[in-house]
């Protein structure tokens, strides 16, 4: 699935969020957007989702303009989201369900996806029995179970301790690269962008533009981000952190906004 925005533009009453955003997300690619907070990254992907519409400008999918929610674009956010009365199960196979699936047939689907996150065992647990991470195994198991063309994650691993969600990010590459959807990722982790993705976008604070792109799409990755430092450096700096000095590294694709 090809995401297209043209020519974006988002204002909140008075408030401009987003000033002039072109871009496309070729049909299987990762991207990740990386700016400070509040700067329009996630009403970017909430655009994408079709929860919200652009004060100007154009989201396409496939050619054809956003007009609303849709099962092939799936939408996960930092918080779980997990009924506390349903089983991890019962939470998973629930996507299935609001999709007319049979329930019987959507447990069993559930299941599968739960054993594919580690959670084989945990069926019957529910969100109160189990770690953070464990919650956050089942989310990507929920967002995964109906095949989505279109993934639109909102900082999915935020909340974690630091060893989880490298753990969780592992897990997720290997979905995606299983799976193949569309991703759109909003982070603030600028190593979780280097390790997940094939381009990243790093933007402005509001009214977000793109300072700048960069291409990772040729390079196979680990969580060993040594050969990435100086472009880790440069985000940094252009996010208005200072990176420790010293650091070299060979240097990726680079693209000016």
């Amino acid at each position: 699935m090809k995401l297209s925005f043209k020519n974006i533009e988002k204002e909140f009453s008075t408030l401009r969020v987003i000033d002039e955003f072109s871009r496309d997300i070729a049909d299987g690619e990762l991207v990740a957007l990386v700016g400070p907070s509040g700067c329009g990254k996630s009403t970017l992907l909430h655009m994408a989702a079709g929860l919200e519409t652009p004060t100007r400008g154009q989201v396409l999918v496939d050619g054809a303009t956003v007009r609303g929610p849709h099962p092939e674009r799936t939408l996960m956010f930092q918080e779980n989201a997990l009924y506390p009365w349903l089983t991890l199960a019962q939470n998973v196979a629930l996507a299935l369900e609001f999709q007319g699936s049979d329930k019987a047939a959507a447990l069993k689907q559930a299941a599968f996806w739960l054993a594919k996150v580690q959670l084989q065992g945990f069926e019957q647990y529910y969100p109160h029995q189990v770690s953070g991470g464990m919650r956050q195994r089942a989310a990507l198991a929920r967002a995964f179970i109906s095949h989505p063309k279109a993934l639109l994650l909102d900082e999915p691993f935020g909340a974690l301790d630091a060893l989880t969600r490298m753990t969780l990010q592992d897990v997720l590459r290997q979905l995606i690269r299983e799976a193949g959807p569309t991703v759109l990722l909003v982070t603030h982790d600028v190593d979780e962008a280097l390790f997940l993705a094939d381009r990243i976008l790093v933007f402005s604070a509001r009214p977000a533009t793109v300072l700048k792109e960069f291409n990772l799409v040729h390079h196979e990755k680990t969580h060993d981000l040594s050969e990435f430092a100086a472009m880790r450096r440069e985000i940094l700096g252009l996010l208005g952190i200072h990176a420790e000095a010293g650091e070299t590294a060979a240097q990726p694709e680079e693209i000016e906004a």
